[in-house]
C-alpha cells in the first residue's frame, strides 16, 4: 500500500496528528487534576471534551466536504492546538477552578480535525478500488497501534515533566500533521463540493436520511464500540474480583494485539461477500465472544478471550467505513466516515457509563452477557436494516459514489459504442 505514489507522505502526515489523540485525554485529565486538585473536575473536563469532539464530527466532516482539506483543516486544526496550549497554560500554574478548564476542554473538542475520516477518503483516491478493503485495514490497524502509544508517551513524559507539557506535545502533533496533510498533493487534488446556484431548494438528503446501507454501517459500529467500551471496566473488575490487577494492562494489550492481526488478516482476504453481509457477522461474533468470556475461570482465560474478541475489531470498523464510503454521495464521503466514527466512539461511552452502573448490581457474568447483548441486537438490526429494498427508495435516487462511478463508466461505453445511456435498463 505504501508503494502507492504518495500514499507514505500522505500517511504518514495523518498519522503523525492522530497520534495526538492518542495522548490527548490522559494528558488533559492528568493537566487538570493537578491543577485543581479534583478527580472530580478531571473528570468533568474529560467528558465536556469528548462531548464536544463526538457530536459535532459530522458538522466538522461536513465542512471539509464543502470546502475540501486543504482550505478546511489548517484553521481547525490551528484553533485546536491554540486551545489545547492555552488549556496547558491555565493548568500548568495550579489553583484553578474546574469551570475554566471545562469550557476550554468543551471548545477545544468542538473544533478537533477529523483527520481520520480525511485520510479515509485520501485512500479511496489513492488506492485502486480492488486494494481499498486493505488500504482501510491498514488505516484501522494503524490507528489502533497509535492509541496504544499515545498513552504511553504521556507516561514518559510525565516522568520528566509536568502533566501539561503532555497537552503541549498533543497541540505540536496535531498542527504538524494537519498542516502536512493539508499540503499533500492527494488533499491538494481534492476539492470542496460546488456551492448551490442561487435559488437552488435546500433539500438534499442528509447522510443518513433515506440511506439504509448508511444507516447499517453506523448501527453494527456502534455495537462494535459498545464492546469496546464495556470491555475496558469488565476487564478491570475481572481482575480485582480474581486478585490480578497487574494482568488489566496486559489483557487490554492482547486485545489491541489481536484486533491488530485481524486487521491485516482481513485486509489480506480477498471477500466475496459484501461488506453489508460481513458486518452483521462481525459484530455478532464480538457481542458472543464477550459474553463467552465472562465465564472465564481464570484471568489468563480472560487474557486468550480478550485477544480473540479483538480479532474482529478492527474488521468490523474497517468494514463499517468501507459500507460509509461506498454508500455516500460523492460530496459528502467525509461526513460519512465522521458519523461511523461518532457511532463508534458514542457506543463506547455509552457503554463505559452503562457498564460502571451494572457491575455495582449485577453478578460479573451476568455483566458481561448483558454488555455484549447490544452489540448482537445492533448486529440484527443492522443486518435488518441492510435488507431493505433498493429499487424506488431513496437511496435509489441518491446513488453513493461507487454507483456514480459505475453509471459514468457506463455512459463512456454507450457513447463510445453509439448507443444511448440507459437502454439496458441499468
Amino acid at each position: 500500500m505504501l508503494r502507492i505514489p504518495h500514499a507514505s507522505r500522505t500517511f504518514g502526515a495523518a498519522l503523525l496528528g492522530r497520534l495526538s489523540y492518542g495522548m490527548v485525554s490522559l494528558s488533559l485529565l492528568l493537566s487538570v487534576r493537578e491543577a485543581t486538585g479534583s478527580y472530580a473536575a478531571a473528570g468533568a473536563a474529560l467528558a465536556c471534551f469528548g462531548a464536544t469532539s463526538v457530536t459535532l464530527s459530522p458538522v466538522r466532516a461536513g465542512f471539509i466536504d464543502r470546502h475540501g482539506p486543504r482550505r478546511a483543516l489548517p484553521p481547525m486544526a490551528t484553533a485546536y492546538a491554540v486551545l489545547l496550549a492555552v488549556l496547558g497554560m491555565v493548568t500548568a500554574g495550579g489553583g484553578t477552578g474546574a469551570a475554566g478548564p471545562a469550557a476550554l476542554a468543551a471548545a477545544a473538542g468542538a473544533c478537533t480535525p477529523p483527520l481520520g475520516p480525511v485520510m479515509r477518503v485520501l485512500w479511496s483516491d489513492l488506492a485502486p478500488p480492488g486494494l481499498l478493503p486493505r488500504a482501510y485495514s491498514l488505516d484501522s490497524v494503524a490507528e489502533e497501534l497509535l492509541l496504544v502509544t499515545g498513552p504511553l508517551l504521556v507516561g514518559a513524559i510525565v516522568t520528566v515533566a509536568p502533566a501539561p507539557v503532555g497537552l503541549a506535545a498533543s497541540a505540536a502533533l496535531i498542527l504538524a500533521g494537519a498542516l502536512a496533510l493539508a499540503a499533500s498533493p492527494p488533499a491538494r487534488a481534492r476539492r470542496g463540493a460546488a456551492a448551490p446556484k442561487p435559488g437552488t431548494p435546500l433539500s438534499t438528503p442528509g447522510v443518513l436520511r433515506g440511506n439504509p446501507t448508511m444507516k447499517q454501517a453506523v448501527i453494527g459500529v456502534a455495537g462494535v464500540g459498545v464492546c469496546l467500551g464495556a470491555l475496558q471496566l469488565l476487564v478491570v473488575a475481572f481482575a480485582d474480583a480474581h486478585g490480578a490487577a497487574g494482568l488489566v494492562p496486559w489483557i487490554l494489550a492482547a486485545m489491541s494485539a489481536g484486533s491488530a492481526l485481524g486487521g491485516l488478516a482481513y485486509g489480506a482476504i480477498a471477500w466475496r461477500a459484501p461488506g453489508t453481509r460481513r458486518l452483521p457477522v462481525l459484530a455478532a461474533a464480538l457481542g458472543l465472544l464477550l459474553a463467552a468470556a465472562g465465564l472465564s475461570p481464570h484471568p489468563y482465560v480472560l487474557l486468550g478471550c480478550a485477544a480473540l474478541c479483538g480479532v474482529f475489531v478492527a474488521p468490523g470498523i474497517t468494514t463499517a467505513y468501507l459500507i460509509a464510503d461506498e454508500s455516500a454521495a460523492p460530496d459528502s464521503r467525509t461526513k460519512a466516515g465522521a458519523w461511523v466514527n461518532t457511532a463508534l466512539n458514542a457506543g463506547s461511552a455509552t457503554a463505559t457509563a452503562a457498564t460502571g452502573l451494572l457491575l455495582d448490581h449485577a453478578p460479573l457474568a451476568l455483566c458481561f452477557a448483558l454488555a455484549a447483548l447490544p452489540a448482537v441486537l445492533a448486529a440484527t438490526a443492522s443486518a435488518v436494516v441492510g435488507r431493505a429494498p433498493r429499487p424506488g427508495s431513496a437511496m435509489s435516487r441518491r446513488p453513493g459514489r461507487a454507483a456514480v462511478e459505475a453509471g459514468r463508466r457506463d455512459e463512456e461505453e454507450d457513447a463510445a459504442q453509439g448507443r444511448v445511456a440507459g437502454d439496458r435498463g441499468e
